[in-house]
């Protein structure tokens, strides 16, 4: 699951996310450009709730990646 955080979101906002991933036993990758922060959610992320997360303060977009078929 990727996580793209609003232009110039607030380092609060930034951190509740990240809180609210960590505290749920999941590993991020964050990853900062000029505009925009990604958080890359490192896990099985089926029991993540991609409208729950998306109401957090300034998510911009929640993308879940789907596994590979064999």
């Amino acid at each position: 699951m990727i996580i793209i955080m609003k232009k110039n979101c607030p380092e609060e906002s930034l951190d509740h996310v990240k809180e609210y991933l960590i505290g749920r036993n999941f590993d991020i990758h964050q990853s900062t450009g000029a505009n925009r922060t990604i958080i890359g959610v490192i896990g099985d992320t089926h029991t993540l709730d991609d409208r729950l997360i998306a109401a957090l303060p300034d998510v911009h977009q929640v993308v879940r990646i789907r596994p590979e078929e064999e």
